[in-house]
């Protein structure tokens, strides 16, 4: 199963300039931001981006976010690849 996961960037990488930090379901996890950088990179600091193999591929409005974490987690009682994606069984 291929799908992206909402996360909040939290911090920017102190020494690579298209990677910052984002917080996706409790964890905290490195991301590109090369796809969704327009302007100062520190505008992004609290945006949501959606995020698929360590790349943050769009930005996403929070209610969008929310609903989307909502629906994955409710997919995580029947999916177990969803699980795994959401970091469960992973140390917080």
């Amino acid at each position: 199963m291929c799908i992206g996961i909402p996360g909040q960037i939290v911090a920017l990488h102190e020494t690579q300039p298209d990677h910052a930090w984002a917080q996706v379901c409790g964890l905290r996890r490195e991301v590109n931001i090369a796809l969704v950088r327009e302007g100062e990179r520190e505008a992004l600091i609290g945006c949501w981006v959606l995020i698929h193999v360590g790349f943050a591929l769009s930005r996403l409005d929070e209610q969008e976010a929310l609903d989307t974490l909502a629906a994955l987690h409710a997919m995580e009682e029947v999916e177990a690849d969803v699980a795994l994606f959401l970091g469960a069984g992973e140390t917080r």
